[in-house]
């Protein structure tokens, strides 16, 4: 198995399995949505797709998501990980955010199979991807098209979990991870963001939390259906 980074969506890394990292917080959200309950997430690149699918499904449904770390206007919940701790609120979650979900879609569209990483469940998402086989490459979201150091952190403990040869920028991953063994450091080493959230922040930095592995079921139109790996 050989171990690529992609540190933006924009980076042309594709392998057999990749995972996608948005720690802060769209992985994170979707892997405790799943651990709660929700039978399943779609993921909308728009805000307008988000308001249709709610529209369509009804009261199986609530949407969710944020632009900038904002609510959206009229939207059920928000995108924070600690929303999602509490039951859920009907089977389906459907998340529209600014960086998470577009880096789901890219990859899906690169990938044979493609895997939700965070820091809550590190552990889960490298075992699933070397039940995959193949290779992997881990796909930074970044901050709107640019390198975040949060998700280079995450990747690098994901290199680290997984084992493997690894490309220059899984080194690269793994040295940036190595450099904070607190993951709160880690993750507040970050330059970028609006303040206000600290507690998402605090919440996310929780390694192996969850034993989940988000995976890619299917495309609905163009919206990518994430539910618990099997």
């Amino acid at each position: 198995m050989r171990v690529d980074v992609a540190f933006t969506p924009g980076e042309e890394a594709a392998a057999h399995v990749g995972i996608v990292v948005d720690v802060i917080r769209a992985t994170s959200s979707i892997a405790q949505a799943l651990a709660s309950g929700y039978e399943r997430v779609l993921c909308c690149a728009e805000i307008e797709e988000a308001r249709l699918l709610r529209a369509e499904l009804g009261d199986e449904a609530v949407v969710g998501g944020e632009r900038q770390a904002v609510v959206v206007e009229g939207f059920d919940v928000g995108a924070s990980p600690r929303e999602f701790a509490e039951a859920p609120k009907a089977k389906t979650l459907i998340l529209t955010t600014t960086n998470g979900t577009r880096a789901i879609l890219t990859a899906a569209s690169r990938c044979d199979v493609v895997l939700l990483g965070s820091l809550l469940n590190v552990s889960a998402v490298a075992r699933a991807a070397r039940r995959a086989g193949g290779d992997v490459a881990i796909i930074c979201s970044g901050f709107q098209g640019a390198f975040a150091l949060d998700d280079a952190y995450c990747a690098g403990r994901i290199v680290e979990a997984l084992g493997g040869e690894r490309s220059d920028a899984a080194i690269a991953a793994a040295v940036v991870s190595a450099a904070w063994p607190d993951p709160l450091q880690g993750l507040n080493a970050r330059t970028y963001g609006p303040p206000g959230l600290e507690a998402d922040i605090e919440f996310c930095a929780q390694v192996d939390l969850l034993d989940v592995a988000p995976v890619l079921s299917r495309m609905i139109g163009t919206a990518a259906e994430i539910r618990s790996e099997q």
